[in-house]
């Protein structure tokens, strides 16, 4: 005796059922570049006359970011709140002409950003993976950044004695704690550079927790800065560590941890690369 196909099953020459296929899903509303009522203010403020470079990289983001998985659908429609705007006003604490490395920049945040709203600085963007930095150089080809910006595949850790070297200003946003970053960010800033590392509510807490390590891996005493207030309703935080004295880092696959002590590097001091550099743009 044949049985009976159960629910959703289909049978000889049945046709596809309601419960045969799951229920599609709704897709996100169309989301436009421009930024939005709220933060049109801002926007002209941080970006000046290359606002509208900065739509366009927004449009990018929305578009080819969300596609190739860099930013969730989701976060879309804050692009200008969350990112662009958020990212733009630490430019008021870099100082003009400054080299700048930004380490773990994955969609360009804040890289990009940076080099759209200042077109002064010279910026090399460090990212590991490689669906990423095709995305940036793409990015910085559409927007022609090529002049300013410099693409390099691989971890900060492996590009440390560059090029890039000695840079004004190492940026990092949403990467790891404070102890690792100072670990990866600061052997790319010259002494006396500074990292900046934006950061969320965390930042006072991070600060206490891995003091003394920043100060072991040749790091001032960290301070919190607050960016953007009188053009955001909440500033963004960012933490700023001078690179105070050189050290020597542990050697790649060494148990030692990015905390342990370090002593005095000398002009020798630095590690060897494994890094893909890409061409400009």
């Amino acid at each position: 005796m044949m049985s009976r196909p159960e629910a959703g099953d289909l049978g000889p020459g049945a046709l596809p059922g309601p419960s045969s296929f799951p229920h599609p899903v709704s897709p996100l509303p169309p989301v436009s570049p421009l930024p939005p009522a709220a933060f049109e203010k801002a926007a002209g403020e941080v970006f000046g006359a290359r606002l509208p470079l900065a739509v366009a990289y927004a449009e990018l983001l929305i578009t080819d970011g969300v596609v190739r998985g860099l930013i969730g659908p989701r976060e879309a429609p804050r692009v200008w709140e969350r990112h662009l705007i958020n990212c733009a006003v630490m430019s008021e604490i870099i100082p003009i002409g400054a080299s700048v490395v930004d380490v773990g920049s994955g969609a360009g945040l804040p890289g990009i950003v940076l080099a759209v709203a200042r077109p002064d600085l010279t910026i090399t963007l460090v990212e590991p993976l490689a669906r990423r930095t095709a995305f940036l150089s793409e990015a910085v080809t559409k927007l022609g950044l090529d002049a300013t910006v410099t693409v390099v595949r691989g971890r900060a850790e492996e590009v440390a004695g560059g090029p890039p070297v000695a840079a004004d200003i190492v940026t990092a946003r949403a990467v790891a704690p404070l102890d690792r970053l100072a670990g990866w960010c600061l052997p790319l800033a010259a002494v006396g550079g500074r990292l900046l590392a934006l950061k969320g509510s965390s930042a006072a807490d991070e600060v206490a927790e891995h003091r003394e390590a920043i100060e072991r891996l040749g790091g001032s005493e960290p301070v919190i800065r607050l960016c953007g207030a009188g053009v955001i309703d909440s500033p963004t935080t960012v933490v700023e560590i001078v690179h105070e004295r050189a050290v020597v880092p542990p050697r790649p696959g060494s148990s030692r941890k990015a905390t342990g002590s370090g002593r005095s590097a000398g002009k020798d001091g630095g590690r060897g690369t494994g890094r893909r550099r890409t061409r400009r743009g």
